[in-house]
């Protein structure tokens, strides 16, 4: 995804930030509220811009003030001030003709977003992540320091294994902070998601959220994710969770496909440097992952490469057959086909060469009241399939046809 680098005025100085495009068409625009403390380039803020631009979701994501690369004092700056600066960043979207639409927020970011969404009617959709119900929940966080900070204006606190100075004034605001009359006027669908093994921020702040909150909302769980979202697989859901959901409420009206391209644009976006794994999309609303086994340096969160083309080469056949079955109004209740795929030697193969080719081997399983002649007409239409003639060219694929009533059980 394009990355652009740009600053912006906040509340009291002006904020870092990144804008992440889209590669396509740009259709619509979100706005990412870190958590407490983090900053802008976290990984959960990371991926879930990665999957979003893969849809034509530009993302803004920024450091709030006196954080990262952002002017002012963290120690003057409070929960009040967190929702004035997500403000001025929907007012820089707007005067940069990018209106945004979709809220994202995480944890205290969560809490942010909620508040500042019930003053932005041009928001149709947010979403939390780990999101406290109540903001003065962040205080525990350095619970040990508060008689400092009351009783001195502010104290250096650990946070993370970071040195932060909290002031007086944030702990007041986010004591003083109710978050129930915000929700409760919200004018957006809402989608919280949460970790039940949250150790930060219990689920039942995602509860709390969820009763507030008008129709439409929705609740998500995050399974065994930590607070932070820190590992990729976790964050990879989140993100696909997300950008499922929000299609429905921001309405995304792709562009017409090029000509001489009806079926657009099939890209491969890496999702992990450290891995393999792949964020493919085709066009605006199709989604899946690519990845390799572990043994090969993986994580197998989806099919490998090879296993797509076998994929293609298994729904295209099961297509074929089911398009002249039902041409010829032929009793078929259903197919399924098994394709699996190997490397062997060309000779063996009985093309005389003495290099390896790609041999795919196809098992279709016809159920029906088909007599033998219609059986045997389904599997010569098979090979008829587009991908099977496009594998052939300068690979072998073989095709058997499984017994009647033969049920495979695949593990």
């Amino acid at each position: 995804m394009p990355t652009e680098r740009i600053t912006f005025p906040g509340h009291a100085g002006t904020l870092d930030a990144r804008l992440d495009m889209p590669d396509g068409p740009h259709l619509a625009t979100a706005v990412f509220a870190h958590c407490f403390t983090c900053g802008k380039d976290i990984p959960a803020a990371r991926r879930i811009a990665a999957r979003l631009t893969t849809m034509g979701i530009a993302v803004l994501r920024f450091d709030f003030t006196g954080l990262g690369h952002s002017e002012g004092e963290f120690a003057n700056t409070s929960f009040t001030s967190n929702v004035e600066d997500l403000v001025q960043a929907v007012a820089y979207l707007e005067g940069r003709g990018l209106p945004p639409t979709l809220m994202i927020g995480h944890s205290l970011g969560g809490a942010a977003v909620l508040k500042a969404t019930a003053r932005l009617d041009q928001i149709k959709a947010v979403a939390t992540l780990g999101a406290p119900f109540d903001p003065e929940h962040v205080t525990h966080n350095f619970s040990d320091a508060l008689p400092e900070i009351i009783a001195q204006g502010e104290a250096e606190v650990n946070l993370g294994g970071r040195p932060f100075r909290i002031g007086k004034g944030f702990v007041e605001d986010v004591t003083d902070e109710a978050l129930q009359p915000a929700i409760a006027r919200l004018n957006a669908a809402l989608l919280v998601l949460h970790a039940p093994r949250d150790t930060i921020v219990s689920i039942d702040n995602a509860s709390e959220i969820f009763l507030a909150a008008k129709h439409p909302k929705s609740f998500v769980t995050l399974d065994d994710a930590d607070h932070l979202v820190t590992k990729s697989e976790h964050a990879e859901y989140a993100a696909d969770i997300i950008a499922t959901w929000a299609k429905k409420y921001l309405q995304l009206k792709p562009p017409a496909p090029p000509i001489g391209a009806p079926e657009g644009i099939v890209r491969s976006s890496e999702a992990d440097p450290k891995g393999f794994l792949q964020d493919i999309t085709h066009g605006t609303r199709h989604h899946i992952l690519a990845d390799e086994p572990r043994a090969y340096g993986g994580t197998n969160q989806g099919l490998s490469p090879y296993g797509l083309l076998s994929a293609g080469l298994a729904a295209c056949t099961s297509m074929t057959i089911r398009m002249y079955a039902r041409r010829k109004e032929w009793p078929l209740d259903h197919v399924h086909v098994d394709v699996s795929h190997n490397k062997v030697h060309a000779q063996d193969a009985g093309t005389g060469s003495g290099d390896k080719i790609d041999e795919w081997k196809r098992r279709i399983s016809l159920t029906g009241r088909l007599d033998n002649a219609q059986r045997q007409r389904l599997l010569e239409i098979a090979d008829k399939c587009p991908v099977h003639r496009t594998l052939e060219r300068t690979s072998k694929v073989l095709t058997e046809l499984a017994p009647v009533g033969e049920v495979l059980e695949v593990t």
